[in-house]
């Protein structure tokens, strides 16, 4: 049900999904007890967002302080340019500033800056919010928007799921530290997964289990109601390029002799072995736990394992690619065009092929 409504948005454009407050305020959390100078003297550009709205602009801007930040910069996008045009709700900050423009507030998209005390109550946060209309209508591949991006240091956002691609490449061409919401599958795509097996894309702190609940502005696309809020349920995760520390966690292991003696999954359990692969020299993996630690080969797991990932125990050597092609990556050969793995001839859900990193 997820993947249909990400597949849904991708089609119709409905990028309208507003990330929870504890949601960012639990993954953000993770990095700051790893370092707690993370954000210290940084500039942060939030590139879709809106602060009448977003909860990112709010977070970030609430914690100036005790984040140390240099500077916030959030942009949002025109009205006009937006799918869901007759949702579109106007700021009461931009409404009851002597700046609104009725025609501008349609065409233009607006920036938001937060640098410093502007109404004296001595603390920064986000009743000091700056804003201004853009030039142009806000979109992230703009120069206008690009040169906030290369003044940032950090770049953080929930992107609209249907400019995914696009966003991702916008963020890794600048070079910048980044945290960002992307569905789960991203990280098998062919533009994804090769930065994932490089460690230079990781999953956040959050786990993937369950996926997301996002406010949505469509009354016709909800699966309930919180708090009088409507929700939607998208399957995605945090992704991110900062370090935390439970990507530094090794998960407990038994042998193989003993997972197939004692484990509690019953597809494990009392099997005399491990099911291999048709179409390739490795074996399957359903369960994170049910990793042998003695096994030196290649190992299919689910691409929800990546949550649980250490790159001081494990290797990422391969994955299944999510569009339908094989993926040449040093296991599945274009040539071949197999998409999924085989098992007794019934393919295997998408997996991300591991070993045990030497010494570990």
């Amino acid at each position: 049900m997820a993947n249909i409504n990400l597949a849904k948005a991708k089609k119709q454009r409905n990028d309208e999904f507003y990330t929870q407050y504890k949601d960012i305020q639990k993954e953000i959390s993770a990095y700051l007890e790893f370092d707690p100078n993370t954000f210290r003297g940084k500039t942060v550009l939030l590139p879709c967002d809106d602060p009448e709205w977003s909860n990112f602009t709010k977070f970030f801007a609430q914690n100036f302080q005790n984040f140390g930040l240099k500077k916030l910069i959030s942009t949002s996008y025109a009205i006009e340019s937006k799918n869901n045009k007759k949702g579109a709700q106007l700021s009461l900050l931009e409404q009851e500033s002597p700046k609104f423009d009725p025609a501008k507030t349609i065409t233009k998209g607006k920036i938001y800056i937060l640098s410093d005390d502007q109404n004296g109550d001595g603390k920064i946060d986000v009743d000091d919010l700056k804003w201004d209309y853009l030039n142009g209508d806000g979109d992230f591949m703009s120069d206008e928007v690009k040169k906030l991006r290369d003044e940032a240091d950090i770049i953080v956002t929930n992107p609209p799921f249907s400019l995914f691609h696009e966003y991702l490449a916008w963020v890794i061409e600048s070079g910048k530290q980044f945290i960002m919401i992307a569905n789960k599958n991203s990280v098998t795509y062919k533009d994804v997964f090769p930065h994932v097996k490089e460690n230079k894309i990781w999953s956040g702190r959050t786990a993937w289990a369950g996926g997301l609940w996002f406010e949505t502005k469509n009354p016709d696309d909800v699966d309930k109601v919180i708090d009088g809020i409507n929700m939607k349920n998208v399957s995605s995760v945090w992704l991110t390029n900062i370090d935390h520390g439970r990507r530094h966690q090794h998960i407990p292991l038994m042998s193989m002799a003993d997972n197939l003696k004692f484990s509690k999954h019953k597809d494990i359990k009392g099997k005399k072995s491990y099911d291999k692969y048709d179409n390739y020299d490795a074996i399957e993996v359903r369960f994170y736990d049910a990793i042998p630690n003695d096994f030196e080969g290649a190992m299919g797991v689910a691409i929800t394992f990546l949550d649980k990932y250490s790159p001081e125990q494990f290797e990422i050597v391969g994955a299944t690619e999510s569009e339908g092609k094989g993926f040449s990556n040093g296991l599945w050969d274009e040539k071949s065009k197999v998409a999924q793995p085989l098992i007794k001839g019934k393919r295997v859900y998408k997996r991300i092929f591991i070993k045990h990193k030497k010494g570990s």
